[in-house]
């Protein structure tokens, strides 16, 4: 199952605290490429779509589009934010 960096927590609690006001809100990642060139895009949702898996605690739920669940279970989710404000996210794999 994916999990988040402390970072990765935090940033994505603060996103959605600034984009939404629905108690359900959560950050949704979902497939936007290719099976020979994955891609993921991360959004604000209110809920959850159905199918989608849902992880996280009381500080953010992220909700986990099939695909995106699927080839996401071995990895690791951090984020940044650069000096700018620009937050960046990037996968890493899960410690053996």
């Amino acid at each position: 199952m994916l999990t988040l960096t402390e970072n990765a927590n935090t940033i994505a609690a603060t996103i959605v605290a600034q984009q939404s006001t629905t108690p359900d809100a959560g950050l949704r990642i979902h497939s936007s490429g290719t099976e020979t060139e994955p891609r993921f895009a991360v959004t604000v949702a209110p809920t959850p779509e159905p199918g989608d898996s849902i992880i996280g605690d009381e500080e953010i739920r992220v909700f986990l589009e099939k695909v995106a669940a699927d080839a996401l279970d071995d990895k690791v989710l951090d984020a940044s934010v650069d000096e700018q404000g620009a937050v960046s996210f990037s996968l890493l794999p899960q410690p053996a």
